[in-house]
């Protein structure tokens, strides 16, 4: 057998490793617009449990869970994949996780703010107008929470249907 050799034809497996390679260097991108995207899911079903609670009235707390508002927190590191979604409002934390309407020992705390036409207060920062509080324990709404519960139960379809997408859109003729 010595000279004799067998030559194969490897086109279609080279054709496979350049299409790998090229998959591969767009794979963090697509993941990063991926992740955007999960992220905005993400604010909308916030807002969505905010609603469904009844969690605010005078909807600062609403508002804060957009993508570009001022008191918005989000933050998309591509370079390690991370994803931080919050709210920079000052009470958003007692809503969520219950608070003392006055902190015990104190026996009353103004809060400025109005009365709404449907009997509601508003509250707002820096009024002349408001309500004195006496102590009480004010049950959290959890709207985090619930909010994490519903992507978590998503989010594996969701990756399966992008990983499936992405798969199609590199490797199909």
């Amino acid at each position: 057998m010595s000279g004799e050799y067998v030559q194969a034809d490897l086109s279609e497996l080279e054709g496979f490793v350049n299409d790998l390679r090229h998959a591969s260097a767009k794979f963090k991108e697509d993941m990063v617009i991926f992740l955007d995207a999960v992220g905005v899911d993400m604010l909308r079903i916030i807002e969505d449990e905010i609603i469904r609670l009844d969690v605010v009235d005078t909807r600062l707390l609403l508002r804060s869970f957009h993508k570009g508002d001022a008191d918005n927190i989000y933050r998309l590191d591509s370079g390690e994949l991370v994803l931080e979604i919050g709210t920079n409002v000052e009470y958003a934390a007692y809503v969520n996780d219950g608070h003392w309407l006055n902190p015990q020992g104190v026996e009353t705390r103004f809060v400025p703010g109005y009365w709404t036409s449907n009997g509601r207060f508003a509250y707002q920062r820096g009024a002349k107008t408001g309500m004195v509080l006496k102590q009480k324990y004010i049950n959290g709404r959890h709207y985090i929470e619930h909010a994490v519960n519903i992507m978590e139960s998503m989010f594996p379809q969701l990756v399966e249907r992008k990983l499936g997408d992405w798969f199609l859109s590199n490797f199909s003729d």
